[in-house]
């Protein structure tokens, strides 16, 4: 057991799984350079991961029981793909350095969270992350910040989309976070809309794919509104069933874009994988509170995108027929895409993380060994 170099560890529930199960491949091909293992504090989001890899998972529900397995596996290098509570009882270990890998790259507020001071290092994707920390956060240390771009983009996946030959817009709102400030979608103010005015364009493939807790909401407004929405597709699909339209509720976003033409999303992370992977396509975000101004400031993926509100929903069918036709922000894109991830290509950002982790390990020996000059590495 105590041959673990790195823990992934995870203390969300089984709702929050997909923070760490995006991650799992990328870590399956860390283990090849340092050995790692995965610790669960829920017993049912162990089970749940458990099913979706081979590396070695421990469950520790108690902080005894983390405490005890910490002192058997020897481990180097603590990640963190969140910022839950129990995040703490990991960190209390000082013989580790503990890392934040966050679970994606948007520019939602909880992106800059105060959090981050608790840990030794903070991965980011590029420039924009960089910003974001400081100017959202006061007093912090931005020499932890380490770029490593978005890793989970370099996996190639197996397309879920059937081919068409209609044109595809997919709508992926996000879900209702779980603060008002961190509140983004736009399922419950203009997702019916959207979808309505998809339809309305002739010759296109509508596919709907919500965050995975739209899904499981509770929030009435967001659930009413992904259940009419549900219901929209269906009768869609019954009154023209050769057109394709479909919901996907399930299944990695990821591997629904590349059967894609245009993307229609809230501020998020899944709008930032779109432009790195398909910065050639059109996309559109919404503004689902009407704050142009904080929208355009805070979130600069609409600088080059065409914005979706309330009033721009009676011209939106023409304007996605006209962007489909016609893509006049390309070169927006492109600027676009280096300010979040640098000058990457797919596959780079895969090298640079398993750098900066391996560096991070022999920093960590070096320390415990009491090496001074590593202290400035």
């Amino acid at each position: 057991m105590n041959d673990v170099s790195v823990i992934a560890y995870f203390a969300g529930d089984p709702s929050l799984t997909y923070q760490l199960t995006q991650w799992l491949e990328v870590l399956e091909v860390l283990d090849d350079v340092q050995s790692v293992g995965l610790v669960v504090r829920d017993p049912e989001s162990a089970a749940l991961i458990a099913a979706r890899t081979d590396l070695p998972l421990f469950t520790a529900a108690t902080f005894s029981d983390l405490s005890e397995l910490y002192a058997e596996l020897h481990a180097k290098v603590v990640l963190y793909c969140n910022n839950q509570a129990l995040n703490f009882e990991s960190l209390v270990d000082t013989r580790m350095l503990h890392v934040h890998i966050n679970h994606g790259e948007s520019d939602k507020q909880s992106m800059a969270s105060n959090n981050a001071k608790a840990y030794d290092r903070v991965f980011v994707a590029g420039d924009a992350a960089v910003q974001r920390y400081l100017s959202g956060l006061i007093d912090f240390d931005a020499t932890r910040l380490v770029r490593i771009g978005r890793p989970q983009l370099d996996l190639p996946r197996t397309p879920l989309l059937a081919p068409s030959p209609r044109r595809t817009v997919m709508y992926a709102p996000t879900w209702e976070g779980d603060a008002d400030f961190n509140d983004y979608t736009s399922v419950d103010t203009l997702g019916e809309s959207i979808v309505q005015a998809i339809l309305e364009v002739p010759d296109v493939r509508l596919v709907y794919k919500p965050h995975p807790k739209v899904t499981t909401s509770l929030t009435p407004a967001v659930a009413d509104a992904h259940r009419a929405i549900l219901r929209m597709i269906d009768e869609a699909a019954r009154l023209e069933p050769d057109a394709g339209h479909t919901q996907v509720l399930t299944g990695d976003i990821l591997a629904v874009m590349p059967g894609s033409d245009a993307f229609i999303t809230d501020v998020s992370s899944v709008g930032l994988d779109w432009l790195y992977l398909h910065t050639d396509k059109p996309i559109f975000i919404t503004d689902p509170h009407g704050e142009p101004d904080w929208l355009r400031q805070l979130a600069p993926i609409s600088r080059c995108a065409d914005v979706i509100d309330e009033p721009s929903l009676e011209s939106l069918s023409e304007l996605l027929g006209s962007r489909l036709d016609h893509d006049t922000h390309h070169l927006d894109r492109l600027a676009m895409r280096h300010h979040y991830f640098d000058d990457l290509h797919v596959g780079d950002s895969t090298v640079r993380f398993l750098a900066a982790v391996s560096e991070l390990a022999a920093l960590r020996d070096q320390l415990l060994a009491g090496d001074s000059s590593a202290i400035t590495a």
